[in-house]
């Protein structure tokens, strides 16, 4: 397994006026391809902000981030971000006006990529929208399948990273199952690196790797 994603002397502090809390210190670690990994910690603890900055949606305040052996600063965010790594967000930010199916193809052309109804098709299907629920409003839709169609626009985009933040925070147990399972096929089947912040300890037994992160260092738990 060949390393995808390499965090060095990563370190990252808020600043709130006169006061500052350093969230991540010196933090370093080597991700690879084909494994699927889970970060957990308390709230406030930093696992959001590292999932951030690996995903180029915060800037590199001190220490560096590389993809393939190249610092994402010098990739450029907007490349990195478009290209090289797909997200999974807790808020799901799907357009209520449009379908399942044109919310997965509507995230094809905001990258500036071509529909591809097939991939869109499949990717809804890997996710169990099938039926008449592809074209069904995202407003008909339960919370649950709402977060599914969001996992699937993100499956839509053919990249070797998936980064994702409580992605089964809104699904019952077996839709959470179908969703860890396909976390793993994708790791050990397409050879992605997928990692996922979470709070649940199923999520997190499942996954081949579970990293902690305390007092602004992640460890790794064995």
């Amino acid at each position: 397994m060949s390393e995808i994603l390499k965090i060095n002397e990563l370190n990252y502090t808020y600043k709130d006026g006169m006061s500052e809390r350093q969230v991540l210190s010196d933090v370093n670690y080597e991700f690879k391809e084909g494994v699927f990994y889970t970060i957990m910690g308390e709230s406030g603890s930093g696992k959001t902000t590292l999932l951030s900055l690996m995903g180029g949606l915060e800037k590199v305040q001190s220490g560096s981030i590389e993809f393939d052996g190249k610092n994402i600063q010098t990739i450029g965010l907007d490349n990195y971000r478009r290209l090289n790594r797909t997200m999974i967000f807790q808020n799901m930010n799907l357009v209520p006006y449009l379908s399942a199916y044109e919310n997965v193809t509507n995230g094809q052309l905001i990258r500036g990529l071509k529909v591809n109804k097939e991939s869109a098709l499949q990717s809804l299907s890997k996710v169990r929208i099938e039926g008449d629920m592809v074209n069904r409003g995202i407003k008909k839709l339960s919370g649950g399948e709402q977060q599914r169609v969001a996992i699937a626009r993100s499956l839509a985009i053919d990249v070797r990273l998936i980064l994702a933040d409580e992605p089964t925070g809104n699904l019952d147990k077996q839709n959470e199952n179908h969703i860890i399972e396909l976390f793993k096929d994708l790791a050990h089947k397409e050879n992605c690196c997928v990692i996922v912040v979470t709070h649940s300890e199923r999520v997190a037994r499942r996954s081949d790797v579970t990293l902690n992160i305390a007092k602004g260092q992640l460890y790794t738990n064995h």
